[in-house]
Order: C-alpha cells, then sequence, then structure tokens
C-alpha cells in the first residue's frame, strides 16, 4: 500500500512515515505543504492519506475540498489542533474519512490509517481470507491451510495488495504505483521475481493454485 503524508512539521512527518514503513510496510511519501499534497494527490494513486489541516501555501481544508470535488474518493485521515463539535462537523462534510486531535498516540494514528486503506479496499476486517489463505494485516502473518508461511516484507506487501482485491485483475503498473514511493524505477521486472517468490512458497503441498497470471493483463488472486 502506498500513503501520502501532508505535514510541514519535518519531525513529525518523518516519525509518521518512518512507523509506517517498519510496522505496516507501506510506502510512503511526504509532502510539506498544502500545494505540493494536492499536486501528489492528483498524480498518484495513493491508498490512504494523512492530511494536516493547518499548511502554508493551502491549508488542510482547502486541499480536502478541491480532492473530493475533483470526484477522488481517496481516504483521507486529518490531523487537527482543534477538536469542537463545529469544526468536525465541517471536517467530516467536506469529505474526511477520519480525523485525529494533535498531539496524538502514534500507535493510535496507525491503528487508523490501516483501518482507512481497509475500508478503502472494502475489508472491514484486518483478517484476509481468500479460499485456505489467510492474511492477517494486523500483525502481516500469513496461513495457508493452518501452515505458516514466512514471506519477505515486499512479498507480503504484493500479497496483501492481491488480498485486498480478490478476483480482480491486478496490472503490474498498479502493483509498482501501489508499493513504492517517488523514488523508486518503475521500469523493472522485479513484480515477476516477487510473484515467482510467493507462488513458490504459497503453493507448496497444494495442488490448487493461488495466484494467476493473465498475459498482457496481470495477476488476480482466487481460487
Amino acid at each position: 500500500m502506498r500513503l501520502l503524508i501532508v505535514e510541514d512539521e519535518a519531525r513529525l512527518a518523518e516519525n509518521i512515515a518512518r512507523s509506517l514503513r517498519e510496522t505496516a510496510a507501506y510506502a510512503v511519501d511526504v509532502a510539506a505543504d498544502g500545494e505540493a499534497g494536492l499536486n501528489a494527490i492528483e498524480s498518484n494513486p495513493y491508498d490512504a492519506v494523512i492530511l494536516d489541516l493547518m499548511l502554508p501555501k493551502l491549508d488542510g481544508m482547502q486541499v480536502l475540498e478541491r480532492v473530493r470535488q475533483s470526484g477522488r474518493r481517496t481516504p483521507i485521515l486529518v490531523l487537527t489542533a482543534r477538536d469542537d463539535k463545529e469544526s468536525v462537523i465541517a471536517l467530516l462534510n467536506a469529505g474526511a474519512d477520519d480525523y485525529l486531535t494533535k498531539p496524538f498516540d502514534l500507535g493510535e494514528l496507525l491503528a487508523r490509517a490501516k483501518a482507512l486503506v481497509r475500508r478503502g479496499k472494502g475489508q472491514a476486517s484486518a483478517a484476509l481470507t481468500i479460499d485456505d489463505l489467510q492474511v492477517n494485516t494486523a500483525d502481516r502473518t500469513v496461513s495457508r491451510n493452518g501452515r505458516a508461511i514466512t514471506l519477505t516484507a515486499m512479498e507480503y506487501r504484493v500479497l496483501e495488495y492481491l488480498a485486498h482485491r480478490p478476483g480482480a485483475v491486478v496490472s503490474k503498473k498498479e502493483l509498482l504505483e501501489h508499493l513504492y514511493d517517488y523514488n523508486w524505477e518503475k521500469f523493472s521486472n522485479v513484480i515477476e521475481v516477487y510473484i515467482s517468490g510467493l507462488r513458490r512458497k504459497l503453493d507448496d503441498g497444494s495442488s490448487r493454485k493461488l495466484i494467476h497470471t493473465l498475459r498482457n493483463q496481470g495477476y488476480v488472486l482466487r481460487a
């Protein structure tokens, strides 16, 4: 999954980004002002956005309103120093999916961000089940028919993205856009390498293949 943090406090932004990368294995981009954040949202298919309300150039409310006016439904968690009822109502009416008041607990922010990603993919639970495969997005564990499966960090990220879209064809381009941040060179066969590793580990001891390739289209996770 790929998230964007729009926050002008550099140390706070980096702490949030590092926690998301380390505890949730998300790819994370950071924008330091509202204008840069809006440009990033308009240019990239983020799975969720963490948006500070008090920003230079464009404030968070302006960013939020423009994103929703454009028709984008990207889940957005707003960080605000105001928790009065009128401010909260204004945020929700403008299209915020959730909010946290500063100062906040980093663990709570991470839990809310994960929940937003799940809801954005139409999944209410942290446990994803496809046939006899179980993917727990809370603790990043994977098992098949009760057999625990050890994956590399990137193998897990590929599998989690596919598991959020069971039965849907996911292109290589879509995987690259959602699994890597700005700095990644997107012209590579790295996805094929991860898919190959996943197939070997997931299908070990099972006659039913779970990851299927549709030529010139992409990959689909299904029984």
